[in-house]
C-alpha cells in the first residue's frame, strides 16, 4: 500500500478561505511531455472556475505552440513581447475569452526577459501589479517538457499541477520533471492530475507508480493526487470546432470531472503566505531567468 506523503501538505498548509481579500493564486499547469492534453485542461479548468464565480486569467506560456488560442477560438494580435518592446500596454494585449476569462498571450516574449534593462523590468512589473485587482486565479499553461523556461514558470507559481497519463513515457517524464525541480531547486510539493484514463482506479495506479518512485529516490517530495479526467472522444470534436468542451458538451463525463477538479482547487489551502499581488510572480520568474543567465556567463572559460 502506497503511503500518502501528500497528507503532510494539509498539516503544513496555511489555511485561507476563498474571497477573504487575499492576493490571486498563481497555478502552473505543466507536463513532462507533450500530447497529454495539458492545454485543453487549462482552458477547461479556467472556464469551470469562472462559472464557479472565480475571476480567472490564463497566461499562455506555451512559447512554441500557443494552443490555448485554438481551445478558446481566439486570434490574439499581440503578445507580451509587444509590452516589453513598449509598443503596447499589458491591458491592450489581454484577450477576452468565454465565460469572462481573460488571456495573456505570451508568444516568444518571455524568452527576452533576461535582457531587460532595470527600467524595462520595473515598467513591466508595474504593468503586472494591476492584474491582481479583482483577480482570484492566474492559470499558467506552460510548454511541454523540462526546459529551463518551463521549470522557472513552475518555480515562480504558488502551486504546480503536473498532468500525466497512464502511458509509461508520460509517467517517466512526469517523474523527471519532479526530479529536476526537487534536486536542482528544492521543490517539495506537487499536485498530480491524471488525464485520459477510464476511471479512478487507473488514475490512482499512475499516482502509485509516481509515489513509489519518489518514496525511493526523492523522499522529501510529496505528491498530492487531485483527481482524474476521463478520456472522451467529445474532446476531439470540441477542438475541431474551436470551442471549449464545457460549452459544447455540458453533460459529458469530461465536463463533470473538470468541474469537480475546479471545485477542489477553490478549496485548496495555501502553503505559504502571499507576497501581496501578482507582480511578485513575475519578479520571481525574472529573477530565476537572470540567475540562470549569470550562471551561464560564469561557466564560460576565459581565454
Amino acid at each position: 500500500m502506497v503511503k500518502h506523503k501528500a497528507s503532510r501538505i494539509k498539516t503544513e498548509a496555511i489555511a485561507s478561505a476563498a474571497g477573504d481579500g487575499i492576493s490571486p493564486r498563481v497555478i502552473s499547469v505543466t507536463s513532462g511531455k507533450g500530447g497529454v492534453g495539458k492545454t485543453n485542461i487549462v482552458g477547461s479548468l479556467a472556464m469551470a472556475l469562472s462559472r464557479l464565480g472565480q475571476k480567472v486569467m490564463v497566461l499562455d506560456a506555451d512559447l512554441g505552440l500557443a494552443n490555448i488560442d485554438i481551445i478558446f477560438g481566439i486570434h490574439p494580435a499581440y503578445n507580451i513581447g509587444h509590452v516589453i518592446g513598449g509598443e503596447k500596454t499589458l491591458s491592450e494585449i489581454i484577450v477576452d475569452g468565454p465565460a469572462g476569462i481573460r488571456i495573456i498571450p505570451a508568444g516568444s516574449g518571455f524568452i527576452n526577459l533576461t535582457h531587460l534593462t532595470e527600467g524595462q523590468k520595473l515598467s513591466l512589473l508595474s504593468e503586472f501589479e494591476t492584474l491582481g485587482d479583482g483577480l482570484d486565479i492566474l492559470l499558467i499553461d506552460t510548454s511541454a517538457g523540462i526546459s529551463q523556461n518551463v521549470i522557472y514558470f513552475n518555480l515562480a507559481a504558488d502551486d504546480c499541477i503536473i498532468v500525466a497519463t497512464s502511458e509509461p513515457t508520460s509517467i517517466t517524464d512526469a517523474y523527471a520533471m519532479m526530479k529536476v525541480m526537487a534536486v536542482d531547486h528544492g521543490t517539495k510539493y506537487f499536485k498530480l492530475l491524471v488525464n485520459m484514463v477510464k476511471d479512478d482506479q487507473e488514475a490512482k495506479s499512475v499516482y502509485a507508480n509516481l509515489s513509489q518512485a519518489t518514496d525511493r529516490f526523492l523522499p522529501d517530495v510529496a505528491i498530492e493526487y487531485i483527481g482524474y479526467i476521463p478520456g472522451d472522444e467529445l474532446v476531439k470534436k470540441a477542438i475541431k470546432k474551436r470551442k471549449p468542451v464545457l460549452e459544447l458538451f455540458p453533460g459529458a463525463e469530461f465536463t463533470k470531472m473538470i468541474e469537480k477538479t475546479a471545485k477542489g482547487i477553490i478549496e485548496w489551502p495555501r502553503r505559504t503566505a502571499s507576497d501581496g499581488n501578482i507582480k511578485f510572480f513575475l519578479k520571481r520568474y525574472i529573477d530565476y531567468r537572470v540567475a540562470e543567465a549569470i550562471g551561464s556567463e560564469e561557466e564560460v572559460p576565459k581565454i
